[in-house]
């Protein structure tokens, strides 16, 4: 399962949908270079990313993401380091991220991609 298929997005309702969605992919290549502390593949592609809103108007981007496990030992700083990569995307001027634990993450969320590197196909 693809986790394109799966992320919810709410689209803004923004004069230029050709500048969000150049953000948007800009957003999820600098997701791409976030890793799992525990699994050696990035959180985008786990499908720990359950939705992403950009504005690109107003530069905002606002994640809703999980982790593997409610008692991973990151929980408490793992959003703030998805914060600074996405902030450090050109045309981002705030982002934030909240952990959400519903619906729990299974391994059914990764991309063929990650199953790929993890053995798993």
């Amino acid at each position: 399962m693809s986790t394109d298929s799966t992320l919810q997005s709410h689209p803004r309702n923004e004069p230029n949908s050709a500048a969000s969605s150049a953000l948007r992919e800009r957003v999820i290549e600098a997701l791409r270079t976030v890793f799992d502390p525990e699994i050696p593949v990035n959180i985008y592609d786990l499908g720990l990313v359950y939705r992403l809103d950009v504005d690109a108007q107003a530069g905002r981007v606002t994640i809703h993401m999980t982790l593997t496990a409610p008692g991973c030992p990151v929980a408490q700083t793992f959003p703030a380091t998805v914060e600074d990569c996405v902030r450090d995307v050109e045309g981002v001027s705030a982002a934030s991220v909240e952990l959400v634990w519903d619906p729990p993450w299974t391994r059914a969320r990764m991309s063929e991609a990650a199953l790929l590197q993890l053995g798993m196909l």
